[in-house]
């Protein structure tokens, strides 16, 4: 089964849309690997290097509210998972983004702000990291010898495309 969860990057701002997770300038690109290099380029936060090493040792993302708003296209999943970013958590997601991450079998984590303040109470610890349990629901962050266990809330549906690895592996399996 795939593990979800790892290192922590961190983005402090509500309303992060789809051209800033993957331009739409490279929409053009033939397959999801080529879209690898372009994760977050446009993003504008102070002291944010989307070519830095935060970005590419990634596996998690928390962030503010509206995550992945903007159009609806699909690129800016698959930019997150051929990235090897296996969720976002956030106050709230555009629909859309939020079916196309559970579609591509990655975890969308709604949380109430209280819980993504608690999250990002982490930020300037050294060696953050979330574990994710997306079938009990609970996800477990860790860093600077702080421990905190947070659950959560997925549909039973979603919960089985992210397990089946996305819609199309859900549907060889049920169909």
């Amino acid at each position: 089964m795939k593990q979800f969860g790892g290192p922590v990057l961190f983005l402090d701002r509500a309303d992060i849309n789809t051209d800033e997770i993957i331009p739409a300038k490279y929409l053009t690109e033939i397959t999801k690997e080529d879209l690898k290099p372009y994760i977050l380029e446009d993003l504008k936060l102070p002291g944010f290097d989307p070519k830095g090493e935060k970005t590419r040792s990634a596996r998690v993302i928390v962030s503010r509210a509206n995550f992945g708003c903007g159009s609806s296209r699909e690129h800016a999943p698959w930019v997150f998972e051929v990235n090897g970013i296996t969720a976002v958590i956030a106050e709230s997601f555009a629909r859309i983004f939020r079916q196309n991450m559970f579609n591509c079998g990655m975890a969308a984590i709604e949380l109430p702000k209280e819980k993504i303040d608690l999250l990002f109470s982490f930020d300037n610890c050294p060696d953050t990291a979330i574990g994710i349990d997306v079938e009990k629901q609970t996800l477990t962050i860790s860093g600077g010898g702080r421990k905190e266990i947070i659950t959560f809330d997925v549909s039973p549906f979603d919960r089985a495309l992210v397990l089946a690895g996305g819609w199309v592996d859900y549907a060889d399996q049920k169909y």
